[in-house]
Order: C-alpha cells, then structure tokens, then sequence
C-alpha cells in the first residue's frame, strides 16, 4: 500500500489538490484514457457530483462505483 500522492488541479477556475494512493491514480487514468477525456476533466466532472463530501473521497468512491458498475454488466 502506497502513501497517498498530492497533485493539483483547476477546477471551474479554482486550484484545488487532491491526495490518492497510487493504484487510485492508475485507475482514474485509466478511466480517463477510455473515456477519451484528461484526468482534470474527469475530476471536474467527479467534482460537480460530489455533495457535500471531500473531493478525494469523492474520487475514491466513483472509481469503486465504476468499477461495480463495469462488474455487474459484464455478469449479465
């Protein structure tokens, strides 16, 4: 298990970090590269949706729901 990595972003205009463990920067790179978009447009994109909770958690959390979502199409 990896420290988590800070990297910035500008987001709508505003600088903001976040902090992820390395496997989460993989895959959010990843996802990014199927999507055909950056990984700072993917995080805006995260962002927009997030609520109320923190913008790392956020990230964490629609990459596991991503994955879920992969998972369970490829079962039916």
């Amino acid at each position: 298990m990896s420290r988590p990595i800070k990297r910035s972003f500008t987001i709508d205009g505003h600088r903001t970090s976040i902090s992820l463990e390395q496997a989460f920067w993989e895959s959010l790179k990843a996802v990014a590269r199927e999507q055909r978009v950056s990984v700072a447009k993917l995080v805006q994109s995260i962002d927009r949706d997030r609520g109320n909770s923190g913008l790392s958690s956020a990230v964490r959390v629609w990459l596991l729901r991503h994955y879920q979502e992969r998972a369970a199409r490829q079962r039916a």
